[in-house]
């Protein structure tokens, strides 16, 4: 395949996460599918009972719940991943008119021409929630495991909250996995970390013309090949000329000779 039908079939896809941040994602997860499976076994009477081994239940999900924030603190190593928090935690007017009209609908962000950037408010929500729910959870978890540490009226209080708080995280998640289902394109991002340029521009079209205008500096600015082309023509008219010196010298001497 030829440099320029390569550079445009590449240019045809835009990279919406990098690996550390689909491992992030995966880890996290399974780690909270865990959690939701054993605190249900836990939480039922009836799973109980039909699954068994209720101590073993019960420290996969402490261990689960401990280690749930560690992905995401792990991910905070990735420029990547920071650069993402950074816009998750950022709301704008753009975000509020999203909220107002609905835009969660199909097709309508596109009707009200809103310059939606790399996420929506929508998923800036769901980040903030799960994040803020995940440090209350590890907290009234403690509190649970660990009933020494407070008073009566402050595990039942952590009791009641732990419970409540993990049913609206399950309607959440469902929310989550049911929007992902409708678009295949944000799938296919999340599993392969590229998405199309035309999905881009539809969804998310701030993103898409932040991205444009990067490209379009970095092809105004000379590239290695272009670079690499220059120095081998001066290679060669450097070795060139010298060899036209050393053969007149030879010539001359010859001819002194003779």
């Amino acid at each position: 395949m030829s440099r320029p039908a390569e550079a445009g079939r590449v240019r045809r896809r835009i990279e919406r996460f990098t690996r550390a941040e689909r491992w992030v994602h995966r880890v996290t997860a399974t780690l909270m599918l865990t959690l939701m499976a054993t605190g249900a076994v836990l939480y039922l009477p009836s799973l109980s009972v039909w699954i068994g081994h209720r101590p073993a239940v019960a420290l996969i999900h402490l261990y689960s719940g401990f280690a749930l924030p560690i992905p995401m603190a792990a991910g905070l190593f990735s420029r990547a991943y920071r650069a993402d928090v950074r816009r998750l935690s950022r709301h704008t007017d753009v975000d509020r008119e999203w909220l107002r009209n609905r835009a969660w609908r199909e097709d309508r962000a596109r009707e009200l021409t809103l310059p939606v950037g790399k996420f929506n408010a929508g998923q800036k929500l769901n980040a903030s929630f799960q994040c803020g729910a995940i440090l209350v959870m590890v907290g009234t978890g403690t509190l649970m495991w660990f009933p020494h540490l407070v008073g009566v009226s402050a595990r039942t209080g952590a009791t009641f909250v732990h419970d409540w708080l993990a049913l609206a995280i399950g309607f959440v998640v469902i929310g989550h996995v049911w929007f992902a289902l409708n678009d295949r394109q944000a799938r296919i991002g999340m599993r392969t970390g590229w998405v199309t340029r035309g999905w881009a521009e539809r969804e998310h079209p701030a993103w898409a013309a932040e991205l444009a205008a990067e490209e379009g500096s970095e092809d105004d600015a000379p590239g290695s090949d272009a670079l690499s082309e220059a120095e081998d023509r001066a290679a060669r008219g450097e070795a060139g000329t010298r060899d036209r010196v050393e053969g007149r010298a030879v010539h001359q001497a010859r001819a002194w000779d003779r």
